[in-house]
């Protein structure tokens, strides 16, 4: 299969299944690719569901890349307290890995916080996902923090990153 970033569609509504699938995409590729249980995919779960609840389309953002009407990468913008926000939920399908699009989400991202008044922004991730930390300190996000856990069903560090946003 032969695809470009210029054959990914990128949308911000949700629709329904988008949030399950998320959640079952989270738990199986996490689990082929690192190990993580099924605590992990509860963990996603969860998430998908307080982000859903809080839900407010002036502060809150999804991007979910389609290929062919399938999803094959997604990330979100979760406000907080105050004028903070978190980086949430990113994921891409492996074939569209290397092809820009996690650099085109992180655009859109850093974009949308920007524009929405955010002054910092956080995620949490693991020491696993190096790829992914490297893409986060290419647009600013620093290490601020590490704790030892196996929340996900293995030992592993987890990671804090940040970035405070220029004032406009």
């Amino acid at each position: 299969m032969s695809f470009t970033l210029e054959d990914i569609t990128i949308r911000t509504k949700l629709q329904p299944g988008d949030l399950g699938y998320i959640i079952h995409r989270h738990g199986k590729l996490y689990a082929k690719e690192y190990g993580y249980g099924i605590a992990f995919e509860s963990y996603v779960a969860a998430g998908i569901h307080e982000f859903y609840q809080g839900y407010d389309p002036a502060r809150d953002c999804v991007w979910i890349c389609e290929h062919h009407e399938k999803i094959v990468g997604f990330l979100l913008l979760m406000h907080r307290s105050g004028s903070i926000a978190q980086l949430r939920f990113f994921y891409l399908e492996p074939p569209y890995r290397g092809i820009g699009l996690g650099k085109k989400l992180m655009t859109l991202y850093m974009e949308f916080l920007g524009q929405g008044g955010y002054t910092s922004s956080y995620l949490w991730t693991t020491h696993e996902q190096t790829t992914a930390a490297s893409l986060y300190q290419q647009y600013g996000f620093t290490l601020t923090e590490e704790k030892n856990s196996s929340a996900f069903g293995k030992p592993l560090r987890e990671q804090r990153y940040e970035i405070k946003v220029p004032i406009r």
